[in-house]
C-alpha cells in the first residue's frame, strides 16, 4: 500500500482536512480537478482518490454537522453515495478554486442543498445506518434470477472498515489490470 494509506491509518487523518488551506490544495494538485470515473481508475489512482474523498467527506460532515441519515459512516460501501459525494467534492473544488468567480461558493451551497436531499434518498434506499450496513437491495427484473438476500452487518470500527475496503478495492483493481489483454494494458 502507498505511504498515504499507511499515514491515514495512523489516526492523524481526523482533523487533517480542516487544517488544509486552499494554497495547500493547489500545491497537492498537479492538474486541475476533473471528474472521477470510479469504474476506470487504476489501482494507484483509486487508492489516492479514496483517501482524498474520505478526507473531504470527513471535513464535510463535521463542518456542516450532517447526520447519518444524510451522510452515513459506511458511504464508501455504496456506489450511489460514492458517485454523489465524488461529484459534490469536484463541484466544491471548482467553487473554491482561487481563480473562480466570487459567487461560485454560493452556487455550490445551492447545489449542496439539492445534493443533501438526494443523499437522504440514497441512504434511505441503501439501508445503511450509523452502526450497521447492508448492501443496497437490488430488484430482479422479469427473467432474471431472484436478487440475493441482504442482511445487516454490524461494524464496530468505521475507519478500520474503510481501510480494509480500500485495500480490497486496490487489490481487485491490480488483479484486473494483470488480466487485461495486451492491447488494453
Amino acid at each position: 500500500m502507498s505511504e498515504s494509506l499507511v499515514e491515514w491509518t495512523s489516526g492523524d487523518h481526523d482533523d487533517g482536512f480542516g487544517e488544509v488551506s486552499l494554497d495547500d490544495l493547489d500545491a497537492r494538485m498537479a492538474e486541475p480537478p476533473h471528474p472521477i470515473n470510479w469504474n476506470l481508475l487504476s489501482a494507484d489512482d483509486a487508492e489516492a482518490e479514496w483517501i482524498e474523498l474520505n478526507r473531504w467527506v470527513n471535513w464535510l460532515r463535521r463542518t456542516y454537522g450532517l447526520p447519518a441519515s444524510v451522510l452515513p459512516p459506511f458511504w464508501h460501501r455504496h456506489p450511489e453515495l460514492v458517485w454523489e459525494l465524488s461529484a459534490l467534492h469536484l463541484h466544491w473544488l471548482g467553487a473554491y478554486d482561487p481563480d473562480q468567480h466570487g459567487s461560485a461558493p454560493l452556487g455550490w451551497h445551492r447545489d449542496f442543498a439539492d445534493a443533501r436531499q438526494r443523499l437522504r434518498d440514497w441512504v434511505s434506499i441503501s439501508g445503511t445506518r450509523l452502526e450497521r450496513d447492508r448492501s443496497t437491495r437490488q430488484t430482479a427484473w422479469p427473467g432474471e434470477p431472484p436478487a440475493d438476500t441482504v442482511e445487516d452487518v454490524v461494524i464496530g470500527d468505521r475507519d478500520e472498515d474503510f481501510v480494509q475496503f480500500v485495500v480490497d478495492d486496490v487489490a481487485r483493481r491490480r488483479e484486473a489490470d494483470v488480466h487485461l489483454p495486451a492491447q488494453f494494458a
